[in-house]
C-alpha cells in the first residue's frame, strides 16, 4: 500500500486520477477508528473497509496493495474547529446561542446536527460550509502524495432523453395515425363474416351516436339560450347531425384517442 504519510517534491509529476469527490468526502469526513478507507491509484474509486465486517485476510491484501493509498480522515478536534467557526457566521442569535450549548461537551457533533434539523437555511448553509473544509484538506492531500484529480467518465445512459417535437408534427402524426387505423380497420372487416360484421357496425353505431351526443352537450353548455340549457340531460343521443358536423366531432374526438394521450406535450 502507498504511504499516506510520505510526501513528494516540489518538482515531482503529478499523476492523473479520477477522483470521486463524494466518495472521497465521506472517507475524509468518517474519522471512525473502525472504519479505513483506500484510494485506488487508478480508478479513482474509493474502498471502506469496516472492522468486524470485512474479511481481515481482505483487509490485509488491499493494506498491501500498492494500488492502493490509505486516506487519512480530518480529525475530530479539526472538524469541531469547523463547527465553532461556523457558529459566528449564523445571524439568528437565538440559533447561535443553541449551537454554542450544543458543542459544550461530549456528543457535541449530534447535539449541533440534531439543532440544525429545523433550521433549513442555515443547515444549508453548514453542509456548503463543511463541504469547502473538506475540499481543501482533500486537494492538500492529493497534492502532497503527487496524485492530480481529472474528470471522471461519464458512461451513457440506457435511455436517451426524449426528443421535443413541435405541434404541427404532432398532429400530423395523429392525422397518419387515423388514416393508418381506418386502414387496418378496412382489413379486418373483409376477413369477417356477416355475423361478425353485424356486431362491429352496431359497435361502430353506438360510438358515432355517443361522440355525436358529446358534440352537442358541449355546444349546449357553452350557449346562452335559455331554452337551450332547459334541455333534458338526455336528449343528445337522439339528435342527428349532419354530415359535416359529425366530421367535425369525429376528428376532435382523434386527438383524444389513448394513444394520442400517452404522447408527449410539445415543449
Amino acid at each position: 500500500m502507498a504511504d499516506s504519510d510520505s510526501g513528494t517534491g516540489g518538482s515531482q509529476q503529478l499523476r492523473d486520477i479520477p477522483v470521486d469527490w463524494e466518495a472521497l468526502e465521506d472517507a475524509f469526513e468518517n474519522n471512525a477508528p473502525e472504519v479505513h478507507s483506500y484510494l485506488h491509484l487508478v480508478s479513482g474509486e474509493v474502498l471502506r473497509v469496516v472492522d468486524g465486517i470485512a474479511d481481515p485476510e481482505m483487509h490485509s491484501r488491499i493494506a498491501s496493495d500498492t494500488t492502493y493509498m490509505r486516506i487519512e480522515p480530518v480529525s475530530s478536534r479539526e472538524q469541531y474547529r469547523w463547527m465553532e467557526r461556523f457558529i459566528p457566521m449564523v445571524e439568528e442569535g437565538e440559533l447561535r446561542d443553541q449551537l454554542t450549548s450544543a458543542i459544550d461537551g461530549k456528543g457535541a457533533f449530534r447535539r449541533f446536527k440534531d439543532v440544525l434539523m429545523t433550521y433549513g437555511t442555515e443547515r444549508e448553509r453548514w453542509f456548503a460550509f463543511r463541504s469547502e473544509r473538506l475540499r481543501v484538506f482533500m486537494e492538500a492531500w492529493l497534492t502532497a502524495h503527487g496524485l492530480a484529480p481529472t474528470a471522471r467518465p461519464v458512461w451513457p445512459t440506457d435511455a436517451a432523453p426524449e426528443p421535443v417535437v413541435a405541434q404541427d408534427v404532432l398532429v400530423a402524426r395523429r392525422k397518419s395515425s387515423a388514416e393508418a387505423l381506418r386502414k387496418q380497420l378496412r382489413e379486418l372487416a373483409d376477413t369477417l363474416g356477416a355475423r361478425d360484421l353485424e356486431k362491429v357496425t352496431a359497435f361502430a353505431e353506438f360510438v358515432k351516436a355517443r361522440r355525436a351526443a358529446r358534440g352537442f352537450a358541449h355546444r349546449a353548455d357553452g350557449s346562452s339560450n335559455s331554452s337551450d340549457s332547459d334541455a333534458p340531460a338526455d336528449s343528445g343521443s337522439d339528435v342527428s347531425l349532419p354530415g359535416g358536423a359529425a366530421d367535425k366531432d369525429a376528428s376532435d374526438d382523434e386527438e383524444a384517442t389513448p394513444s394520442s394521450r400517452k404522447r408527449p406535450a410539445a415543449r
